[in-house]
């Protein structure tokens, strides 16, 4: 407002938030959406789209025969009309894939992971979470109402020490099993030999670990700790099951605990059919129609990581530090230009500070794709470095 109290000519709105949009634009950190036709033709090494199921038509079809049966919509939260057969069936479907005893499917990962954290947290619960989880985590800490220890990546260590000075009857261990910027995996047999020692529950997300590691099974199936009462796991429909939703699994009791405690599932409408549809058919592809569609998953990342000169990763995920923000955002254009997209994260989206290039291997990249691919993105590096 101006000294005499009339707002400016630009609008409230206006006037707050637009010295904010100039501050980002200054560090090269605005970002845009940028709607894609549905007849693009591109190389994707940008979505999550990790088995490349997505457009498959056993895919599609089964989402369309979902809401031939159910309708569009779940039409009410899970605890009135919300939750169908279709749900339970994929719940269990789940649980038995990744070898816990129980799953609840929310609307989102983000969902999944604020509800479970903040019905296990509250005043008596510490809540110990390595700093590059993701922000869906992050913002159900913040959420709550425990007292939180944020502690260095992978660090097996600090987090046996916040446990063992914590005055909290209870505590929850936060990790990703395959870390969505870096690629790295979790100590997992370390991080659950810590839990159990201090009475801890081990909550794993594997949002990038299902139907990418363990032969698809995921990280924590994969290090022999799937069905322990001590480990939760949560994990995304949207990346390798080529759907929308997310989940949490672990023993029946926890379950019992969400449908009554978890708000973001208690409150919110549930997954829609064709979600539910079309992840049940990818789980069906990825279990017993194709069980080795992952192998190309890794042989396309490692392929990836060699041309771009960085460690390889431990999941789908290839990330290539560039030299600043405004250098990502160019490299990633440049790509684009020739018909190659990648990702471009800069902060806040990058726990290290250090902007990069994102690149996802996916299963369905065919060998010349894969070519091509690593033609433009060494020339892009370059052009940038």
């Amino acid at each position: 407002m101006s000294d005499d109290g009339v707002r400016g000519s630009r609008g409230l709105l206006a006037d707050w938030l637009t010295p904010k949009a100039e501050a980002l634009e200054s560090r090269g950190l605005t970002r845009r959406l940028r709607p894609r036709p549905s007849s693009e033709v591109l190389i994707d090494l940008a979505s999550n789209d990790y088995l490349g199921l997505a457009r498959d038509p056993r895919v599609v079809e089964a989402a369309m025969a979902a809401v031939q049966e159910w309708g569009t919509s779940a039409t009410a939260s899970r605890l009135v009309t919300g939750t169908t057969a279709l749900h339970a069936e994929l719940e269990s479907s789940l649980a038995s894939y990744v070898g816990q005893d129980s799953g609840l499917v929310f609307s989102s990962g983000y969902l999944a992971n604020l509800g479970v954290v903040t019905a296990l947290g509250g005043p008596g619960t510490l809540l110990v979470s390595d700093e590059h989880v993701h922000a869906s985590l992050v913002d159900a800490c913040r959420l709550s109402r425990s007292r939180v220890e944020v502690v260095p990546h992978n660090d097996v260590e600090a987090v046996g020490k916040a446990l063992a000075e914590r005055k909290e009857p209870h505590a929850v261990i936060l990790i990703e099993s395959v870390y969505s910027v870096l690629g790295d995996a979790a100590p997992l047999a370390e991080l659950s030999a810590i839990a159990l020692e201090h009475g801890a529950v081990l909550m794993v997300d594997e949002a990038h670990g299902l139907g990418v590691t363990g032969n698809g099974h995921g990280s924590v199936h994969a290090a022999g700790l799937a069905g322990l009462d001590h480990v939760v796991v949560t994990m995304t429909l949207s990346k390798s099951l080529a759907g929308q939703g997310g989940a949490v699994l672990g023993p029946a009791v926890l379950r019992e605990h969400l449908v009554n405690r978890a708000r973001p599932f208690i409150f919110d409408t549930g997954l829609n059919p064709a979600a539910c549809g079309a992840a049940l058919a990818a789980l069906h592809i990825l279990a017993e129609q194709e069980p080795t569609r992952p192998d190309a998953i890794h042989t396309t990342a490692a392929r990836l990581a060699a041309v771009c000169n960085v460690t390889p990763s431990a999941g789908a995920v290839v990330s290539v530090p560039m030299p600043g923000p405004r250098e990502a955002v160019h490299a990633a254009s440049l790509c684009l230009d020739n018909g190659v997209r990648v990702g471009s994260f800069r902060p806040p989206s990058v726990p290290d500070g250090i902007s990069r290039l994102r690149l996802t291997a996916h299963a369905g990249l065919s060998s010349d794709d894969l070519d091509r691919a690593c033609e433009v993105i060494t020339a892009a590096i370059k052009e940038v470095s």
